[in-house]
């Protein structure tokens, strides 16, 4: 099933980082997000490494810097409340920049921004060198639940169905006139989103229907070959072997 063209996070090219299989970039993503969050907060040193190796990855990947943080936007909400923690937290209070803040509270904003801005980069370096498609059908190599990702590559083939369907309702109602100013014209903007909901609900129906006409049995077929050498395997692993040992050593001085 097609992907209705490349997503905006992906950037393609051929390096090493892309050419890996999918199966093998998942679980390796996965593993590093999971031994940064069991890294101890205390351990600056361990977390700097941390971004050394995704640096690292980017290098290998020739994903610029500009691209990382542009897309790491997605990040604000998290910063922005682990800005506020240290004002609204209890116990202890230090003095910053004459400022009265709680010391749990610094802790706990550090914990967050820290792993939370790793795992965010790690992320996004794997959409900007795996396709979205490719990403789901190695999903499916790893044996996750057929029914989710079959979900999950509708949504990726009609989200841009649903995007222009969205925009042509939005042009409609700008050629009668109609701009959305104020709440006043809410109840205007809920019409609109109940009919996009029938019509998509209307057109996820005539797509079923096309598919059992044309044999469709509970399950899509595999087209592509996406069979990885151990060596793919060996490659991805570099990334949480390394991290890792970084967290084991940052345990044992912790």
């Amino acid at each position: 099933m097609g992907a209705g063209g490349h997503h905006q996070l992906y950037r393609p090219g051929g390096t090493v980082v892309h050419r890996l299989a999918p199966q093998c970039k998942l679980p390796a993503v996965a593993a590093f997000a999971v031994v940064v969050v069991a890294t101890p907060r205390e351990a600056f040193w361990a977390f700097g490494v941390y971004a050394l190796l995704l640096a690292a990855v980017a290098a290998v990947a020739r994903v610029p810097a500009g691209f990382l943080l542009r897309r790491m936007v997605i990040e604000l909400p998290f910063v922005l409340f682990a800005f506020l923690l240290p004002v609204i937290g209890l116990g202890e209070r230090v003095d910053v920049l004459g400022l009265s803040l709680s010391a749990e509270g610094l802790w706990a904003a550090w914990n967050i921004l820290a792993k939370a801005t790793l795992g965010v980069v790690a992320s996004i370096l794997l959409a900007a060198t795996t396709e979205p498609r490719m990403m789901l059908l190695g999903a499916q190599r790893l044996r996750l639940p057929p029914l989710l990702v079959q979900i999950a590559m509708f949504m990726l083939r009609y989200m841009d169905v649903i995007l222009d369907e969205m925009r042509r309702m939005r042009v409609a109602r700008e050629s009668r006139g109609f701009v959305a100013r104020d709440v006043r014209h809410l109840p205007a903007l809920a019409k609109s989103a109940g009919a996009m909901f029938i019509r998509s609900y209307e057109r996820g129906e005539r797509v079923h229907l096309a598919m059992l006409s044309r044999g469709y049995s509970g399950s899509m077929p595999v087209i592509d070959d996406l069979a990885a050498p151990l060596g793919s395997w060996v490659t991805a692993a570099l990334l949480p072997t390394a991290a890792l040992a970084t967290a084991v050593l940052s345990w044992s001085l912790t």
